[in-house]
């Protein structure tokens, strides 16, 4: 029997690429000092049957799936309504951020309902886990513990468990044996990868598995993960903001604009029932540059508090600096304020942050950025009373948001009186629920009428 063919070759550690020789710099991602010499076993060719022969779409039998529900509500949101068995779940986020407190949180939640459930870790020991369970006080009936690294060892201990849920902390650490290449390299990240894919689907057992990210904020293996997981979860939030976001981008079972909240306490990860509340907690009465916008992150609608700076610059060259929106919508809706509108921002540095950590990327909130621009240049504060929500043309004129009853419901629920919509969006209903809708065409329309004019303006 002839022994299989040995080869390397070179594999860009960012990208993925591969090539045959050394290349100094990734020609596709534009990396330099990327490529890793990696070997590669080519197999012996053997007669291969299919397992599972085509079969007509019309004689295929769809049977319904009994998700596995889990005890956090805002974990099954963004899931799309809890766990499908088999699935393959890969959750990433910065370092610290709380990725192994949540994935321990659930498989104790899970372990207790559901029995067993393997957590798998290659970065902690046994103690320091018992260490963050005591912590969280998690007392672990139901939930074994591996500390090991080889696959092929790791597969072969939770088969003789049989769990309910396999956790795997982190991705990067594990390796095959079949393989000379080092743990976290691409050929061992993708390898391992496939692996647990297969064994989760022959079992109908569902995988967590935990992912690094690179500096940049993207997966680390790098973008390979993505394409051969069913889920794709993000775990964000400020450094030192206390409210963590779990925002979905990829589920082949459910939405990918759903998101979770939790808040970081000493007992752990905890859910926020009412977001929008805690968002406006702290926000003051009558205070200049702060603007309250209804957004939708998924089927949920939030309250957020915009706030905006404007102060003359110390340069010849003017800064702008965006935390929370689009940079580029933040340059539009200054250019708009600008021309349209005769502010002179051509010599002030603006600030524009979204309290609580929280990432807004719909147009929508173009109208309440605005009004917390105008409201910080004019020294004129925006009405406490009111909400703002519209996308801002070129042209100055406001373009209608989507849901706005939903946006609506949220606003008059946390005790807004007012809320400046775009003409076409007002024909929805011109009384909602206690809140009386103002409609306007134009953002010029809007600044007049949402400012408070109790403070003289500046010229």
């Amino acid at each position: 029997m002839s022994k299989p063919e040995r080869r390397t070759i070179f594999v860009c550690q960012h990208c993925g690429k591969e090539s045959p020789k050394w290349l100094g710099r990734c020609p596709d991602c534009q990396e330099w000092n990327s490529f890793i010499e990696t070997p590669v076993i080519a197999a012996a060719p053997r007669p291969t049957s299919p397992a599972n022969p085509p079969q007509e779409l019309s004689q295929v039998i769809a049977s319904a799936t009994q998700r596995l529900s889990l005890p956090l509500n805002e974990f099954n949101r963004v899931l799309g309504g809890g766990l499908v068995p088999g699935s393959l779940v890969l959750i990433s986020g910065d370092p610290g951020i709380g990725k192994s407190t949540l994935m321990l949180q659930a498989a104790a939640a899970i372990a207790q309902e559901r029995g067993k459930v393997a957590y798998v870790s290659g970065e902690e020991t046994l103690h320091q886990i018992k260490l963050r369970a005591e912590r969280l006080g998690i007392k672990g009936e139901g939930l074994y513990l591996l500390a090991e690294s080889d696959l092929e060892v790791i597969l072969s201990q939770v088969e003789e468990i049989s769990p309910s849920l396999v956790v795997i902390d982190s991705i990067q650490t594990v390796y095959t044996p079949e393989l000379a290449a080092a743990p976290g390299s691409m050929t061992q990240v993708r390898e391992c990868t496939l692996k647990l894919m297969h064994w989760a689907k022959l079992g109908a057992v569902p995988i967590f598995i935990a992912g690094h990210v690179t500096k940049d904020g993207a997966i680390a293996g790098p973008r390979v993960l993505e394409h051969i997981v069913d889920v794709v979860l993000y775990f964000e939030g400020e450094p030192f903001s206390a409210y963590r976001l779990l925002r979905s981008v990829k589920n082949r079972f459910g939405s990918t604009n759903e998101v979770g909240i939790f808040e970081m306490r000493a007992q752990g990860l905890v859910e926020v029932d009412n977001p929008s509340r805690a968002f406006l907690s702290q926000r003051g009465a009558e205070a200049l540059g702060s603007a309250v916008v209804p957004t939708l992150e998924g089927s949920r609608p939030l309250l957020v508090e915009i706030q905006a700076l404007t102060t003359p610059t110390s340069f010849g060259l003017p800064r702008r600096t965006a935390n929370g929106v689009d940079f580029n919508r933040l340059l539009l809706v200054t250019a708009v304020l600008t021309q349209r509108l005769g502010l002179k921002l051509g010599h002030q540095d603006i600030m524009v942050n979204v309290i609580g950590g929280l990432k807004i990327g719909e147009p929508a909130a173009d109208l309440g950025m605005a009004l917390a621009i105008a409201s910080s240049y004019r020294e004129m504060a925006v009405d406490p009373h009111l909400v703002a929500v519209g996308e801002v043309g070129l042209s100055g004129e406001l373009r209608a948001a989507s849901q706005l009853e939903r946006r609506l419901a949220e606003a008059a629920r946390l005790g807004f009186k007012r809320c400046l919509v775009p003409q076409a969006g007002a024909k929805v209903s011109s009384v909602h629920q206690g809140i009386e809708l103002i409609p306007i065409s134009t953002l010029k329309e809007a600044i007049e009428a949402g400012l408070i004019k109790t403070r003289p303006k500046r010229a």
